[in-house]
């Protein structure tokens, strides 16, 4: 079982590091394919929105799916839906054919985006420690590699089609060669409790008819967070352009730096979960953020500047990995629905990052405009608590993140010298 677990794990990582790979695939041939097929700038935009719906349309879908074939059945077929539909925008001949093709492609990634984070809920469940972090980590190191493969190819003077052709059989192939790997079904429904703390324990690994209240407060979570992330995608670069007059390649260090602490802090988060439980990682987290952005904004400098960029991905890393974590453990008979639910709308809060902030910029200044990002990382540090585990009273299973604070003994495992920890322990933290 040891053994399938390492390569149930070693599965995962090379499904998210494909996935990154595919999208950053597309993102290095945006201004190729834009110029291309004859758009502007704004028609890309209404356009990116298709690629945002299909995502979300394919959350949805495939998390019921996952939970109903399991995740062995449901992670490859996204995959390869994914490989075969980063092609398309490199055929679209007209902004019509692109909007579909970045339709399918954002329902392939959203179908691969949610499997595979069931799954990687499944692989932690199985290690009983925090190990989604670096999953997370895994897909921002693929959009490394896209980034350098890509620009490779394009100084080959190799076409958009041929590359992204290319790009689509090797993702078809890791999607076959990595299936095998997978932890079969029945690994998503061998631990848990149910979400009602009420509810018998007969009720764990049966389907939940309806989403918990507490889903939806993680989703909320990942909206405001993963709006921060949006916000410091596409306007960490233009804070220091036009806020601070950096010359452009100055400039680009802003969101450098934020991408470079968000992928290294994900490579640590574990540890830290691990250490100090997944509630202090939001907690003292989304506080650093909100303290980073805060200095980013007020300040007139640009190495301080960068420094509060830095530190606002620093801060960032660890929380939506926890809040997908969450989501997942909280019924093992319902995680690819219940992780649908928090990246849906996590994803829509990507997406709304440029939408809200765009408009703020006519009535008050860029760096003003921070604050609404600075409010939401305040409120998650509030409400990090959600995270907490409790105990089914009279059952002796515990529910929410693994390894809530030190020292606390993971369910059903004892550590020398060390005496099961009582249920009245659990919810006094």
């Amino acid at each position: 079982m040891e053994r399938s677990l390492r390569v149930g794990r070693l599965a995962t990582f090379a499904y998210f590091v494909l996935n990154g790979f595919l999208m950053g695939m597309w993102i290095v041939h945006i201004p190729g394919i834009e110029h291309r097929v004859g758009i502007g700038h704004a028609v890309l935009g209404w356009l990116l929105l298709l690629l945002g719906a299909g995502a979300f349309a394919g959350m949805q879908i495939v998390g019921p799916l996952t939970d109903r074939f399991g995740t062995r059945t449901v992670v490859p077929l996204s995959a390869a839906l994914c490989s075969a539909a980063v092609v398309l925008p490199g055929w679209a001949t007209s902004g019509w054919t692109l909007g579909a093709a970045l339709l399918v492609l954002g329902l392939g990634n959203g179908c691969l985006d949610v499997s595979m984070n069931a799954h990687a809920v499944q692989v932690e469940r199985g290690y009983q420690r925090p190990v989604m972090s670096a999953f997370h980590a895994a897909f921002s190191i693929g959009g490394v590699l896209a980034a350098l493969v890509g620009a490779r190819m394009l100084s080959w003077g190799w076409s958009a089609a041929a590359t992204l052709g290319a790009v689509a059989l090797l993702g078809v192939a890791v999607a076959a060669v990595a299936a095998p790997a997978l932890l079969p079904l029945q690994g998503a429904h061998t631990a848990g409790a149910p979400e009602d703390p009420d509810a018998p324990v007969a009720a764990v690994g049966k389907a939940r008819h309806g989403t918990p209240r507490r889903i939806w407060g993680l989703a909320t979570l990942a909206l405001m967070i993963m709006l921060c992330e949006g916000v410091a995608n596409d306007w960490s670069t233009l804070h220091l352009r036009h806020a601070l007059g950096a010359p452009p390649a100055t400039a680009a260090l802003a969101y450098g730096a934020f991408s470079t602490a968000m992928t290294i802090g994900r490579l640590l988060a574990d540890r830290v979960a691990a250490r100090f439980g997944s509630v202090a990682v939001l907690r003292y987290g989304a506080s650093a953020a909100a303290l980073g952005l805060t200095a980013a904004s007020l300040s007139s400098s640009i190495p301080m500047a960068l420094t509060g960029w830095t530190l606002f991905g620093a801060g960032l890393s660890g929380c939506v990995p926890q809040l997908f974590s969450a989501a997942g453990h909280a019924d093992p008979a319902a995680a690819g629905a219940n992780v649908s639910r928090v990246a849906g709308l996590g994803y829509l809060g990507m997406l709304a990052g440029p939408t809200v902030i765009g408009p703020l910029t006519e009535v008050m200044p860029l760096h003003l405009t921070f604050f609404l990002p600075v409010a939401f990382c305040i409120v998650a540090a509030a409400t990090a608590g959600i995270l907490r585990w409790k105990a089914v009273e009279g059952s002796g299973v515990l529910r929410g993140p693994l390894l809530e604070r030190p020292g606390m003994e993971r369910p059903g495992m004892g550590r020398p010298g060390m005496g099961r920890m009582s249920e009245r322990d659990v919810d006094a933290g």
